[in-house]
C-alpha cells in the first residue's frame, strides 16, 4: 500500500461557545486544557488506484453539515479522488469540544445556533489533516492486533442490557466490549508512521461542570502516544500520528466506580438511576480518580498502555484489495424483513421522555427519569402547546416509547432531525471498517459486527476483521437492540428511528458487505442526497465588541504574579489583563495561547518547552465588567520536571476601535516574572 498520515488543529473558539455533548446550555467554554486535533490516515492501492481515507477528529460527533462541507472542499481540491464513498469521518465523542456545527434545529437549542467559527475550524482542520496525509504518502505496511483492556469501562445501562436474550448474553463474558483493535502503520524502511485504535468507551471522564476545551480520556491517550513517538517535539508537532477512535460506546461509561447519590453517597444503580431525595438529578457516576482531571488521565493512560503493547507486538499483516461502499438512506422509511413472513418499518425520528433524563455520566433537567414508558401529562401538555402534538402514526410506530419531541414532524425553521443518513463500509484488505452514524450499544454493536462478518463469509470473503467506527458522517443519537428499546432508558429513548432501527442498519450494512465481497459496489444505488440548508450563521452568541484594559494597564500586563520558587507537584500560576480568546480563533486558525519557557544558560535565551496543547497547562478566561477580562495561565508541574529557571507567557488578541464603525484586532503578549523550580 501507499500510506499517509496527517494531523491538524481543529480546536476553534474556546470561550462562550457551548460545549457539545451533555446538552447543558450553561456549559460554555471558558478556556483550554488541551487542543483538539483531526487525525487523517490515507491508504492507497497503487495498482488499482483505489483509496480509503479514515479521519478521527477530537469532536463530539461528525454532523451532516460538517461532512458535506468537507466533501465540497475535497472535491474542489482533488476532483473525484476523495468523495462520499471512500472518506470516513469519525468523531472521538469528547464532550468538551465546541458545539454549534449542526444544521438540524434540535442541536441549535443547546449550542446557541450555528456558529460559523466553530464549524469552519473543524472543516478546515479535517481538510488540512487530509492534505498533510495526501502530501506524505509513502510505500508502507499495515499490521493489526487486538487485546483486552481492563478497569476502564462499565455498562451504564446494565438493566437494559439484561433485557437481551439470556442465550445471547451467555456467549459473552462481560456487558461491555473490552476488546481494543489496533492498526499499526510503518513505511517500507520500517519507520513508524502512526496507528488507529478502536475501543468502546465514552469520553466523559470530564463531567458537565467542566468549562475547559479538551479531548478527554481518548485524547489524553493520543497525546501520550504521540509524545512518546515524537521525542523532543512540542505537543501537536512531529510526524507520528496516534488516533484513539470511537466504537460501539452507546452504553459504556469510563466512570468505573459507578453511580452514587451526590447528597448521601449511597449507590443508585437501580433501573431508574434515581436517588431517594433529589431523584435522577442526584445520581452521578464517579471515575477512578479523585477529580475529573485525574480520572481522565487514569483512563487515558490505561488505553495508551494497552495500545502501546498491542502496537509493539502487532505481527498480523493486513493485505489485499481496497474497497469502499456507501449509500444514503432515508432512515425514517426503511422496510426490514425480519423473516419470510414478517416485515417491519422504521419511524420518523422522535425522542422519548427519558432522553431528557440524561445519564449517570451527565444528568438531565427537571424531574425526568430513565426508564419512562409512560408520558408525563404536565410535560406533554407544554410540548403540545409549544411544539405541536406527535401524530398518532408516529406515536404508534415508536411504542413503547412515550414521545417527548416528535422531531421528524418539526420543520421550523429547518427540520429538527435528519431523515437522510449515511451507511458506509471501507475495506482495507482483511479489515472492514463499519462507519456508523451514531452510538451503538454494546449488544447492538456485537449483532452488527457478527451479521457483517457472516455476510462476508457467505460470499467467500473469509476471516474479515470487522470493526465499528462510531459517530461517523451524520449524528443520529443512539442505536439500541429491540429488547433494550422496550425498557426505555436514555439510550433507548434516544434511538430516534424507533424499535427496529438496529434491524434496519443490519440489513443495510449486510447489503454493503455483500457488494464489497462480490466486487459490485458500483451497482449500489446512491440513494437520496442529503439536504444542505441555506444557513450560513445564526447564533445567540454575544457579538465580539471593543475591549478595555483597566486604568493605567495594558493588555498582557500581569495582575497576579507567580511566586519565586516552586517544586514538582505544585501549580505555577499567573493572571494577566486578558481579552476574549474568540478574537484569536476568528483571527488565526492555529493560535497558541500560552508557553512555558525555560532559560538556557548556555545560549542565554528562553526556549519553549510546553505549549497550550500540553495536558500539564491550563488556560482560563474570565469576563469582567466594563468590557474587561482576565486570563489565568496555570502550569501543573509534573514529577520529574527539570530544575531551572522558567517563565509563563500569554498570547492574545483584542478588539480596538479605529473609526466610529470600524474595529481592528490587535495581537499582544504578556509574560510572568522568572521563577525557579527546585529539585525535590
Amino acid at each position: 500500500y501507499l500510506v499517509g498520515v496527517g494531523r491538524a488543529d481543529c480546536t476553534g473558539p474556546v470561550a462562550q461557545v457551548p460545549l457539545m455533548g451533555y446538552a447543558k446550555p450553561e456549559q460554555v467554554g471558558g478556556g483550554l486544557l488541551s487542543r483538539l486535533y483531526s487525525r487523517a490516515f490515507i491508504v492507497a492501492d497503487p495498482e488499482r488506484s483505489k483509496r480509503v481515507v479514515f479521519v478521527s477528529a477530537d469532536i463530539g460527533m461528525v454532523s451532516q453539515r460538517l461532512r458535506l462541507e468537507v466533501l465540497q472542499k475535497l472535491r474542489s481540491k482533488y476532483g473525484e479522488l476523495y468523495g462520499q464513498d471512500n472518506v470516513i469521518l469519525s468523531g472521538t465523542h469528547t464532550h468538551s469540544g465546541p458545539g454549534g456545527y449542526f444544521q438540524y434545529t434540535l442541536f441549535w437549542i443547546t449550542s446557541k445556533g450555528l456558529i460559523k467559527p466553530a464549524l469552519s475550524s473543524i472543516v478546515n482542520g479535517i481538510v488540512k489533516s487530509i492534505d498533510i496525509a495526501h502530501e506524505n504518502m509513502k510505500r508502507g505496511r499495515l499490521f493489526i492486533n487486538r487485546g483486552t483492556v481492563e478497569n476502564s469501562q462499565i455498562n451504564r445501562s446494565p438493566f437494559s442490557y439484561l433485557e437481551n436474550p439470556e442465550s445471547e448474553r451467555n456467549r459473552y463474558s462481560s456487558n461491555t466490549d473490552k476488546e481494543m483493535v489496533v492498526l499499526k502503520m510503518v513505511d517500507d524502511d520500517g519507520h513508524e508512521l502512526g496507528l488507529i485504535s478502536w475501543f468502546a468507551v465514552h469520553p466523559v471522564s470530564m463531567n458537565n461542570s467542566n468549562h475547559l476545551v479538551n479531548s478527554d480520556n481518548v485524547g489524553y491517550a493520543s497525546y501520550l502516544f504521540e509524545q512518546e513517538k515524537n521525542k523532543g517535539m512540542l505537543p501537536g508537532e512531529g510526524s507520528f500520528v496516534a488516533a484513539f477512535a470511537s466504537s460501539n460506546l452507546g452504553d459504556v461509561s469510563p466512570n468505573t466506580r459507578g453511580p452514587f447519590c451526590a447528597d448521601t453517597g449511597e449507590p443508585c444503580d437501580n433501573p431508574q438511576s434515581s436517588c431517594p431525595v433529589g431523584g435522577a438529578a442526584m445520581c452521578m457516576a464517579k471515575g477512578p480518580g479523585n477529580d475529573m482531571f485525574e480520572s481522565t488521565r487514569i483512563i487515558g493512560q490505561n488505553l495508551y498502555l494497552k495500545a502501546k503493547e498491542l502496537y509493539e507486538e502487532a505481527s498480523q499483516e493486513v493485505t489485499g484489495p481496497l474497497s469502499s461502499a456507501h449509500q444514503w438512506v432515508n432512515m425514517s422509511d426503511v422496510s426490514v424483513e425480519l423473516n419470510a413472513t414478517h416485515t417491519v418499518k422504521t419511524c420518523k425520528p422522535a425522542l422519548g421522555h427519558s432522553f431528557a433524563a440524561g445519564t449517570i455520566d451527565g444528568v438531565g433537567a427537571f424531574n425526568f427519569t430513565q426508564g419512562s414508558v409512560e408520558g408525563d401529562p404536565f410535560w406533554d401538555q407544554i410540548r403540545d402547546q409549544l411544539l405541536g402534538e406527535p401524530s398518532n402514526e408516529t406515536k404508534a410506530c415508536h411504542k413503547p416509547k412515550p414521545i417527548l419531541f416528535s422531531t421528524g414532524e418539526m420543520t421550523w425553521p429547518h427540520p429538527w432531525h435528519p431523515d437522510i443518513v449515511d451507511v458506509q463500509i471501507a475495506a482495507i484488505g482483511s479489515l472492514a471498517i463499519l462507519a456508523v452514524p451514531g452510538e451503538f450499544t454494546t449488544m447492538s454493536g456485537r449483532r452488527l459486527r457478527e451479521a457483517v462478518k457472516s455476510e462476508f463469509d457467505s460470499h467467500g470473503t473469509q476471516g474479515m476483521n470487522v470493526v465499528i467506527a462510531g459517530l461517523c458522517n451524520v449524528y443520529t443519537h443512539y442505536i439500541t437492540t429491540y429488547e433494550e428499546y422496550q425498557v426505555q432508558r436514555y439510550e433507548a429513548a434516544s434511538t430516534i428511528y424507533g424499535p427496529h432501527t438496529l434491524s434496519a442498519y443490519i440489513q443495510l450494512y449486510r447489503g454493503l458487505a455483500k457488494a464489497i465481497a462480490l466486487n459490485a459496489t458500483e451497482e449500489l444505488p446512491r440513494g437520496p442526497e442529503p439536504p444542505l440548508f441555506n444557513v450560513t450563521t445564526l447564533t445567540l452568541l454575544p457579538a465580539l465588541g471593543v475591549e478595555n484594559a483597566p486604568a493605567n494597564k495594558n493588555f498582557g500586563d500581569v495582575l497576579e504574579e507567580v511566586r519565586q520558587e516552586y517544586r514538582e507537584g505544585e501549580v505555577a500560576e499567573v493572571t494577566f489583563v486578558g481579552a476574549n480568546p474568540r478574537n484569536s480563533a476568528e483571527n488565526a486558525t492555529e493560535h497558541n495561547f500560552l508557553t512555558v519557557e525555560k532559560y538556557s544558560n548556555i545560549s542565554s535565551s528562553w526556549r519553549a518547552v510546553l505549549n497550550d496543547a500540553s495536558w500539564d497547562t491550563r488556560f482560563y478566561w474570565s469576563k469582567g465588567l466594563n468590557r474587561q477580562s482576565n486570563v489565568t495561565v496555570e502550569w501543573h508541574i509534573p514529577a520529574g520536571a527539570a530544575p531551572g529557571v522558567y517563565r509563563l507567557r500569554y498570547f492574545g488578541h483584542y478588539k480596538k476601535r479605529v473609526f466610529p464603525l470600524r474595529t481592528v484586532t490587535v495581537p499582544f503578549q504578556g509574560s510572568s516574572a522568572a521563577f525557579r523550580i527546585t529539585a525535590p
